[in-house]
């Protein structure tokens, strides 16, 4: 049974549909939302595009569409100005139009990248996600937000784009490794952590991915709800919206330390919530405790508590951070596990809070 969420934001709404075996349903779903459209630019990687790409490809030209499949290299490094400019020079090559599309078939990496192009390319076209890990489904295809890496750090070259529609199979995630369901579920775990106790106690109790998958309905949907809501009263990332963050600023220094290959964004978040989650309680603002809750949880899901991270490549990843307002960032914290709130600082002392810890280390 399908579980739809509309994100209704003015002149932009579009629905989150969540259904087992909706992947082989897609083309119609995206003629109802592209009417018009004839060519569809579908974007895959290497991974997923064996997979799954040629059921997407069957069901949209049943559907009528033209579909093109364009496959990047599975992995983070695809994320970068040259493989956007292959997709602009491909479209081009395929005579995309503004009444086209573009599909986003894969994790957060497609997402973004295809979606970045699809925002830019003839100053904008539609596009669809349709994503096939957990933790796209459960985050990074909901909210428009998409974006490629530079050289001095992840996300930092972007755009806001809604997507005209989020389709959802919960059967594709059969195929993902242990490791990267674990990724996902960083993220599943960060909503119980700012929005949702009583969710956060059910992961608790499930205790691993067959449990997880139990209910794997119930937590895509609880997830996209969440994000659904915080997007429709912050869209652009300028309040409320940032609460989605917890865990990220001294998450994209552990990615970053890895050169965002020893570790995943999912393994960066966990051990990133349980730094901040520790210095939450040393202000005094985070009951104690609740980082000793975070990091069970986190180890029932084989995630990390700690990764390893030069302080000068913490202090530079916390120089980029998008939350930064001149000399000054806000921090998530946890006022108590399921509320979030942004705790402004001056940037020096958020360092001068981290650096006994590093030194510890």
């Amino acid at each position: 049974m399908s579980k739809i969420l509309t994100v209704d934001l003015p002149g932009r709404a579009y629905d989150i549909e969540i259904e087992r075996g909706l992947l082989d349903q897609v083309g119609e779903r995206c003629r109802a939302v592209l009417p018009r459209a004839k060519t569809l630019f579908v974007v895959t990687d290497s991974t997923v595009g064996p997979l799954y790409a040629q059921r997407v490809l069957d069901s949209l030209e049943k559907a009528g569409f033209f579909a093109i499949l364009h496959t990047v290299p599975a992995g983070e490094e695809s994320k970068c100005v040259e493989r956007l400019q292959e997709l602009w020079e491909a479209m081009m090559a395929a005579r995309l139009t503004r009444t086209d599309g573009v599909v986003a078939l894969g994790g957060g990496v497609v997402g973004d990248l295809a979606g970045f192009a699809a925002a830019t390319v003839l100053r904008g076209v539609d596009y669809i996600q349709i994503p096939t890990t957990l933790l796209a489904q459960v985050d990074s295809s909901v909210g428009g937000k998409v974006a490629i890496d530079l050289k001095a750090g992840k996300n930092l070259a972007g755009a806001f784009w809604q997507p005209k529609g989020v389709f959802i199979d919960p059967e594709v995630l059969i195929t993902l490794t242990d490791r990267t369901f674990s990724d996902g579920m960083a993220e599943v775990i960060k909503y119980g952590c700012i929005r949702d106790r009583a969710f956060f106690d059910k992961l608790a109790a499930w205790g691993g991915r067959s449990g997880v998958m139990e209910h794997i309905e119930e937590v895509i949907h609880t997830c996209c709800d969440i994000k659904r809501k915080v997007v429709l009263n912050d869209e652009r990332d300028t309040g409320e919206r940032m609460v989605l963050n917890f865990g990220h600023t001294i998450g994209h220094a552990f990615e970053l330390a890895g050169h965002y290959e020893t570790w995943t964004h999912g393994q960066g978040v966990a051990a990133g919530m349980c730094v901040a989650t520790r210095l939450g309680e040393q202000m005094g603002i985070t009951p104690a405790g609740t980082e000793q809750a975070i990091e069970n949880i986190l180890k029932e899901y084989q995630l990390p508590i700690s990764i390893p991270c030069p302080w000068d490549t913490l202090v530079e990843a916390v120089g980029l951070d998008k939350k930064n307002a001149g000399s000054d960032i806000r921090l998530i914290v946890l006022e108590k596990l399921g509320k979030a709130i942004p705790h402004p600082m001056a940037r020096q002392a958020l360092l001068d809070s981290l650096n006994p810890m590093w030194k510890g280390n």
